[in-house]
């Protein structure tokens, strides 16, 4: 069940249970298969617990642990919700009623919805008796079990001894049918559960709930399925089953920027109250670089999966976002049932130039609550050519967000947030391991755009953490660059003595094996572009960029081709700043939304530039005039092929 969870898998198929063991009120003899399933949301289907067991005891501790039980009718009649008894394994009945009951697999998919949209945490047993032909009936197993119980009691099995010794003398008085009874059962409960799997997936991509009776003979709502996810934004459109462009993976929060306007100094005075200018927007880092991206494209094809609260700066999010026309319908709002989600809120204190003070973050609702599963399918959903995550998750999900994106063919993009938070992209590795990000050419990470403090933070933060070691799997790709010494003149060639100075170029290089394309940005210094190009790229041919490729592989090994790099100027100085915030979430927004439509980088940086100096002088975090560089951005697309 754990690894279940962790993997994102909803449906768990399995024989039977443990459960309360005989004498188990004296003993505390209780497998640990029930607090399991008290503690993690996974849909469980099973033959009920082993026969052997003390069954009542078992259903009454897994209500006492809040886990969901039901039992599949299987074609038994079900009278006011009741009428059948929770299986005893071997056995089709047990003599207990069973505290709920399912008619099919579809009603199965719907509960497991239900719970999972609500943020229930516990987990769920689906009873699944066995097959009338295969069962072995309800009086001949109780002889048999009492048998084999007295026994190991009389021998002294207790404890982990008891379980293996009551099988093997229940399979020896069956004369093997105990066995024979345990293939079909679970055959029978894989099946079950492949079944629950495919209604479950047809509910989340949007497939109505039908109107129909109930179990008990009263009638289920018909709605969509977007519509009954609690937790997820119902009042935006329902949950888009076609695939999307661009995934953005990241914080949404509500932004306060307090501009300094005391006259005489440029500075606010510490340790006392200021005059300022406050303005309120909607921010976050994945909400900007989402809205940059969705509105450079115009085409409806960006999607941003995030978490708000269920209070007042919540509300106010999703209403804002709703009238941008972007799409919100993998933003999830945690209710009532989460008191400690608060909707991230972000308040930068400006001096007199807009330049930057000091800022306070609130962005726990990412680091706090997860939902792994849920990520997956959004994944899976959206199918995106690109998925962007940005390091205000946890280490944790940021590298279910990058596994996800691997596994469905995305190419993903890393917005490293600020120095602190961007180091969360290399977790510390447990020891005799392997660093679990992918190396060229099969990264788990394509892009990131990180400013200079960020990416000393990764390269002091990889270094330390392990992933920089002639060991790992990065050397060899380091290696096969062929970047021999001299290098620093090839370099200040190309960005001049202070970039090289700044150690930036190095930097990068050394990322590069985990990050195949890097673009520093470095303020009034303009953005410096490095990457891996791969064997056969046309770029180690062409005359005219020849004076970019930094190395060329020697030896032929693997498939790098040698290294690129190439300094972009800024296209602007401005002096009217208006705000600073959003700048470089715009920049990864525009360069990632003209890479879904087939552009190459190089060819995106200036118009992703001209865009982040319209929202520098722009009050919202991503100027709305960008959208009058769709046709550049498109033209750059096309000359860049």
């Amino acid at each position: 069940m754990v690894l279940a969870r962790l993997a994102g898998i909803r449906v768990f198929g399995t024989g039977g249970l443990g459960g309360v063991h005989r004498g188990g009120e004296s003993s505390m003899d209780v497998s640990a298969d029930l607090t399991e399933l008290g503690r993690t949301r996974v849909a469980v289907v099973s033959s009920g617990c082993k026969g052997f067991l003390d069954i009542p005891r078992t259903l009454e501790f897994l209500e006492t642990q809040g886990a969901f039980v039901a039992t599949f009718a299987d074609g038994r009649e079900v009278v006011d919700g009741k009428g059948v008894d929770f299986p005893a394994f071997w056995a089709r009945d047990s003599g207990v009623p069973s505290p709920a009951v399912v008619r099919d697999e579809r009603d199965a998919a719907a509960i497991i919805l239900a719970q999972e949209r609500l943020g229930v945490e516990s987990g769920m047993l689906f009873a699944n008796p066995i097959p009338e032909e295969a069962g072995i009936p309800r009086k001949e197993m109780e002889l048999v079990i009492e048998t084999a119980v007295r026994e190991a009691a009389e021998k002294g099995f207790t404890g982990s001894a008891n379980t293996p010794y009551v099988l093997t003398r229940i399979r020896q008085l069956t004369e093997e049918r105990s066995t024979t009874a345990n293939v079909a059962l679970v055959r029978s409960n894989v099946a079950r559960a492949a079944k629950i799997s495919v209604e479950l997936a047809k509910l989340l991509d949007g497939a109505p709930v039908t109107v129909k009776a109930g179990v008990d003979g009263t009638k289920q709502a018909s709605t969509p399925a977007a519509k009954v996810q609690s937790g997820v934004d119902t009042a935006a459109k329902p949950q888009d089953p076609h695939p999307v462009d661009v995934l953005v993976a990241g914080s949404v929060a509500l932004d306060l920027n307090c501009d300094y306007a005391g006259g005489k100094t440029v500075t606010p005075a510490l340790h006392t109250s200021n005059p300022s200018s406050i303005s309120q927007s909607v921010g976050g880092v994945g909400h900007n670089i989402a809205l940059a991206a969705h509105r450079i494209s115009g085409d409806g094809k960006v999607r941003l999966c995030s978490m708000v609260g269920d209070d007042i700066a919540g509300s106010t999010i999703l209403s804002t976002l709703r009238a941008t026309g972007l799409d919100t319908s993998s933003i999830r709002q945690l209710g009532t049932e989460f008191p400690s989600a608060r909707t991230a809120q972000y308040v930068a204190v400006n001096d007199a130039d807009k330049n930057l003070v000091m800022a306070m973050a609130d962005m726990d609702i990412f680091s706090t609550h997860s939902f792994p599963s849920d990520w997956t399918s959004t994944v899976a959903t959206a199918q995106p050519k690109w998925l962007v995550v940005d390091a205000n998750w946890s280490e944790t999900d940021i590298q279910t967000w990058l596994r996800a994106g691997a596994h469905h063919n995305a190419r993903t993009a890393f917005e490293p947030v600020s120095a602190a938070k961007s180091q969360r992209l290399f977790p510390i590795i447990p020891k005799n391991n392997k660093p679990t990000l992918g190396v060229y050419p099969r990264p788990t990470v394509d892009l990131c755009t990180p400013n200079q403090h960020e990416l000393l933070a990764m390269y002091e933060a990889a270094r330390a953490r392990g992933y920089l070691e002639h060991d790992a799997p990065w050397f060899g790709v380091l290696d096969g660059f062929g970047i021999l010494r001299g290098a620093r003149e090839r370099f200040v060639d190309i960005a001049g003595a202070a970039v090289a100075d700044s150690g930036v170029p190095v930097q990068c290089v050394n990322l590069l094996p985990y990050i195949p394309t890097i673009v520093a940005k470095m303020g009034a210094g303009g953005a410096l572009l490095v990457m891996v190009l791969g064997k056969g790229d046309p770029r180690l041919r062409d005359p005219e960029q020849a004076r970019f490729v930094v190395s060329r592989s020697v030896d032929g090994r693997g498939e790098v081709g040698g290294v690129y790099m190439r300094l972009f100027p800024v296209v602007e100085r401005v002096e009217d700043v208006v705000s600073v915030n959003g700048i470089g979430d715009t920049f990864m927004g525009v360069l990632v939304a003209g890479l879904a439509m087939g552009g190459k980088v190089e060819g995106l940086i200036d118009v992703a530039q001209r865009a982040a100096v319209l929202t520098l002088r722009s009050k919202e975090s991503v100027s709305a005039e960008v959208r009058g560089l769709r046709g550049d951005l498109r033209r750059a697309v096309e000359e860049s092929r």
